[in-house]
């Protein structure tokens, strides 16, 4: 007979397994906890220690108010605390942690060291833990404050390690981190150190200049602070000034009570507020703190504390909007009209008790078509009041032109047939097709066709009628493929040949992004690319594909790294592949680019010899066709 009694307690080794795999998911998470706990312990200076992105260790050293031999073993239980006592307490937190979890979920998958001891204490105290198992605890000398190591991560769940991502990529995540860090308590002092070498040391100081010592010097002069206060919410903080908005990698961060979060429905806020202002594809860069009653927000939403929600979000959306325009209007951002003018006529006040008079003398005898129109039986035209003879003037005019004529269509046609010969490296591509179409890859397009049937609508889309009904080809999308395809054929051959420029363009990064380009510089050698560091997160691009010629450099780069960011460790075909797309995206024909027939002709042909004519390398749809059926519905 079978056992009635299957549900058994989980030992609490396992439970805290579990757990961390909310808490704590990479070793930037790790970096946040610790940090977390140190400015909650008081401490105005931290360093933080990492060896392999976090892997072999994750210190962090700090001057609180450390802990008694008894808090440094309670700490790591599961649900112990000093932040709160109640429920009640949690609306009134004023502190990063208050959960419980975050040690607890930390020894559970790594080997702790901790030496910790508490200001007017002689001695401190050592802990070791592995396995959320307490090895030993014993007296030592240290300073006052808390020194914690975090040694192989993960060590105790081989599956979850597996997957961390390469090391730059890992440490681009612990840079992140420590930057919203940084950014949210500006009065403490930190250290950043990988491999022995300092990525960051920041001084205490103003918002401002603790956001020019993370993103570079030149980022100060292009943002502008915004300040507000009502019952509802206290604004502070700056944004970034439309001009300098940027497609990828533009600094977005957001604050409540010293805290750190995301918020999409704020964010939409502001990007509202640069509709106009910026191309839709555009982020601008934001740092804004919310000072409210922390009674009035609920920050336990999840166990990373990355989600608040508020009360009166509707209302604070509206100041948040009021309080980005002022700030924009305040500078003119959004345009302005210049009263103050040299060369400005002279208008008069209005005064009721005056008749309105003409300031320009009229001569009303005279008449504009008194001249008429010569003809043959009639005399000749008459000059006018200003003494020109204007048939004079039009006959030698007349015979100008037809003088002319004949070289300005020998002019035409030397420039029409220029452009068809010049097509195809105008596009990327090599020779222009046939003047019939090659046969396609679908049934969908018919196998012959006149010239010039394709027609261009709003610069964007490629229309032309097929068998079935109605081909629509989104015509950037459609050079995108073509162009991912001839690079990737390239890089297969290795011929991808580097176009040097003149005077070299320097990129200032992130320390995140410095350390993703660093761990990529032997890959982007292979795809064409020059590139050499220059220090202080500053590179020198000293040479271009000569596929990318049109396209700018920094804006390439930083497109490449973002995604390599995005998508992780990836083995180099797959990593080719990525950069490849990145590069055919970012030179592609755009909707201000406009392109003859013989152009468009070619397009389509060379889009309908490749591989997948029907999807972009990112599996966004090229071709679609609207069925007769569909537009006989759209006629009723």
């Amino acid at each position: 007979m079978a056992s009635s009694d299957i549900i058994k307690l989980l030992p609490d080794s396992v439970a805290n397994q579990i757990a961390a795999g909310e808490v704590i998911q990479r070793p930037a998470s790790v970096v946040k906890e610790l940090v977390e706990n140190a400015i909650d312990a008081g401490a105005t200076d931290i360093c933080i220690i990492i060896k392999d992105a976090g892997r072999t260790l994750i210190q962090v050293v700090d001057n609180g108010a450390g802990m008694s031999p008894t808090d440094a073993r309670m700490a790591f239980e599961r649900h112990a605390t000093s932040k709160i006592a109640s429920a009640d307490d949690l609306y009134s937190l004023h502190t990063m942690g208050f959960r419980g979890e975050a040690l607890a979920s930390i020894a559970a998958v790594a080997q702790i060291e901790l030496r910790t001891m508490r200001r007017g204490d002689s001695v401190g105290s050592r802990l070791t833990i592995a396995a959320s198992k307490v090895e030993s605890q014993e007296a030592c000398a240290c300073v006052p404050g808390t020194n914690l190591m975090v040694k192989n991560l993960f060590a105790y769940l081989p599956a979850r390690r597996k997957f961390l991502k390469k090391d730059a990529v890992e440490m681009g995540h612990i840079v992140h981190e420590f930057e919203r860090l940084a950014l949210v308590n500006t009065n403490v002092d930190f250290t950043l150190i990988h491999n022995d070498v300092t990525v960051h040391r920041l001084l205490h100081g103003s918002l401002r200049r603790r956001i020019g010592e993370l993103f570079g010097r030149s980022i100060e002069r292009q943002i502008i602070p915004l300040s507000t206060e009502t019952s509802l919410v206290r604004l502070s903080g700056f944004i970034g000034l439309p001009q300098f908005a940027r497609r990828r990698g533009a600094h977005q961060y957001l604050f409540v009570n010293g805290r750190n979060m995301r918020h999409p429905y704020f964010h939409r806020a502001v990007m509202s507020c640069f509709e106009q202002l910026t191309a839709a594809d555009m982020q601008p860069s934001y740092f804004i703190n919310f000072e409210v009653d922390p009674c009035r927000i609920d920050v336990n939403i999840h166990p990373q504390k990355h989600e608040v929600k508020f009360e009166d979000e509707q209302g604070i959306w509206q100041i948040l909007v009021a309080a980005i325009k002022e700030a924009l209007g305040k500078t003119n951002a959004t345009g302005a009209i210049d009263f103050n003018v040299d060369d400005a006529p002279e208008i008069p006040a209005f005064s009721p008790d005056t008749n309105a008079r003409a300031t320009i003398d009229v001569d009303e005898s005279y008449n504009p078509f008194e001249r008429g129109i010569a003809t043959d039986d009639r005399t000749p035209r008459q000059s006018d009041r200003t003494g020109v003879d204007w048939d004079s003037l039009s006959g030698r005019f007349n015979r100008e032109r037809n003088a002319s004529l004949e070289e300005v269509r020998s002019a035409l046609n030397i420039i029409e047939q220029s452009r068809a010969a010049t097509a195809g490296r105008q596009l990327g591509l090599d020779e222009l097709p046939d003047q019939d179409m090659p046969a396609a890859k679908t049934d969908d397009i018919a196998s012959t066709r006149q010239p010039g049937s394709y027609i261009t609508v709003a610069n964007r889309y490629i229309a032309t009628p097929v068998r079935d009904g109605l081909m629509l080809i989104d015509r950037h999308r459609a050079h995108v493929r073509v162009l991912y395809e001839r690079i990737m054929a390239c890089i297969a051959d290795g011929a991808i040949a580097t176009q040097r420029m003149i005077f070299p363009e320097t990129l200032t990064l992130g320390a995140a992004d410095d350390i993703v380009l660093a761990s990529i510089c032997d890959s982007l050698a292979r795809l064409g690319f020059d590139v050499s560091p220059l220090g202080d997160c500053t590179w020198a691009i000293n040479g271009m594909p000569s596929a990318l010629s049109a396209a700018s450099p920094s804006e390439t780069l930083t497109e490449i790294i973002g995604r390599v960011s995005q998508t992780g460790e990836l083995p180099d075909t797959e990593l080719f592949a990525t950069i490849a797309a990145t590069m055919a995206r970012t030179a592609a024909i755009n909707a201000s680019c406009n392109m003859s027939e013989a152009e468009t002709d070619m397009l389509v042909a060379d889009l309908f010899k490749t591989s997948s004519p029907n999807f972009t390398p990112g599996g966004l749809p090229i071709v679609m066709t609207i069925g007769i059926d569909e537009i006989s519905r759209l006629f009723n």
